[in-house]
């Protein structure tokens, strides 16, 4: 069986050389003086693991970081410097690192320990490649579909965070799905025949949540009248899953810091250390870096939460998405309430393009259900869509875009070339405008106009 290949590179001889040493038993070991060889060796062949030192004369290690997940099979990448921070470790996640370690404290048992661990996500990950198009129905259908540039980056960040042991902080307005990423990353995860325990912080006082979390002895309060294991035993093994991160009480704030940094914590009313396993995802619709800056959250804390940051776009900025996801609805409830209905009218879907979904998924959901209930006939139609919905849309479309929202049996095509000519038309001709503004990239854009023939706008 051939040994994975692991590539070290280091301006410095007695460091890499120490590092083949103790390595080469295991593993294949190349070594590399400085980022420009390194980069030749990996165009020329794949590697399983690249483990560079941070900073080095000519290509850093961030930089060569990059250049290697860039190649078609990216290796593993771990980051070693003399120079550690909470910060650096943050943007070196950020920059594509898989790991970070500081050589002042590395030792070899833990460094080969790593690499088995990244080895072995690795693994994992390529038998979930699927997921970049879509993430299996039972974590939820907004997350299944998702055509807009700013959805596939999602599916992708989520493919590439899974196997990995750090915590991920989702972001996002109320009603985009966090909690359905979160389950998502979990079931994705060498974690996932493990528990995934989810805790709404804003729901709980601070005494109930830290008695929730950390679990309490008999005694420890009044009511308490026996002992309570809590969320983080609960999940041994497995992920937490914090909802609503930014409403924590200061003093929980602590003791998650703690946990995070020591993987150690005490119950309720105890002084007997616990410790426990577990991966924690956090989520908040909150602006924590204003938090942070108004002192009300701590920024140690928000470092250790956003290793891996996930923001979740709002639905208004996802393009045709809402078509998409509006007909997978309407299937759903459909058969949930043993109904005939075929399609949407296009004045409904024109309806549905022009609200601007302040609820996000979750209200769309919700309306399409209220459209199904209420439909008389195998089309759903302006009159069947709650009237929160169908008193907004005060948007005046391109002629065009009325015409082609006029036809029936509307593609999910038509309905994108529509947005587009609308977009185009409010934005006045502004390419990179009127592609934010739908939730594409401008050369996304750029190829569906030409694809519909659309240069002329």
């Amino acid at each position: 069986m051939l040994k994975p290949t692991v590539l070290i590179v280091d301006d410095e001889k007695p460091t890499r050389e120490g590092l083949r040493a103790a390595l080469e038993d295991r593993y294949d070991v190349y070594i590399a003086e400085d980022g420009e060889s390194a980069i030749r060796l990996l165009e020329e062949d794949p590697f399983d693991v690249l483990l560079t030192d941070l900073r080095m004369p000519g290509v850093g290690g961030l930089d060569l970081i990059k250049r290697a997940k860039s190649l078609s099979k990216s290796p593993i990448c771990i980051l070693m410097t003399a120079y550690g921070s909470e910060e650096m470790a943050v943007d070196a996640m950020h920059q594509g690192a898989d790991d970070y370690i500081a050589k002042g404290r590395m030792q070899i048992d833990e460094l080969e320990m790593r690499i088995a661990r990244a080895l072995r996500s690795q693994t994992l990950e390529s038998e979930n490649r699927e997921l970049r198009s879509q993430i299996d129905t039972k974590f939820g259908i907004e997350n299944v579909l998702g055509q807009s540039s700013a959805m596939q980056e999602i599916f992708e960040v989520v493919q590439q965070v899974a196997p990995a042991r750090a915590s991920v902080l989702v972001l996002g307005e109320s009603g985009t799905g966090k909690e359905l990423i979160a389950k998502a990353i979990h079931n994705l995860s060498p974690r996932a025949k493990q528990p995934l325990v989810t805790v709404h912080c804003a729901a709980l006082s601070p005494t109930l949540l830290e008695s929730e979390l950390f679990g309490h002895e008999k005694g420890a309060f009044t009511g308490a009248h026996e002992r309570r294991i809590g969320r983080f035993e609960q999940a041994n093994g497995g992920t937490l899953f914090l909802d609503e991160i930014g409403e924590i009480d200061p003093a929980i704030q602590v003791k998650l810091l703690r946990f995070l940094g020591e993987r150690t914590f005490e119950r309720v009313g105890s002084n007997n250390t616990q410790t426990a396993d577990v991966r924690l995802i956090a989520a908040t619709n909150r602006n924590l870096e204003e938090q942070v800056a108004q002192g009300n959250f701590r920024e140690d804390l928000f470092f250790r939460l956003r290793v891996v940051e996930i923001q979740l776009p709002p639905l208004r900025e996802r393009g045709t998405d809402t078509i998409l996801l509006a007909k997978a609805f309407l299937k759903e409830f459909t058969e949930e309430n043993a109904k005939t209905i075929e399609e949407l009218h296009p004045d409904a879907i024109e309806v549905l393009m022009n609200h601007s979904w302040p609820g996000n998924v979750r209200e769309l959901r919700t309306a399409i259900e209220h459209a199904v209930v209420l439909c008389r006939g195998n089309v759903v139609t302006l009159r069947d869509l709650p009237p929160s919905v169908r008193g907004e849309s005060t948007g005046v479309a391109h002629p065009g875009a009325s015409n082609m929202l006029g036809k029936k049996n509307l593609t999910v095509e038509d309905a994108e070339k529509a947005l587009i000519i609308r977009a185009l038309k409010e934005c006045s001709g502004n390419r990179t405008k009127a592609a934010k503004k739908i939730g594409m990239s401008r050369r996304t854009l750029h190829r569906k106009l030409h694809t519909y023939n659309l240069h002329d706008l």
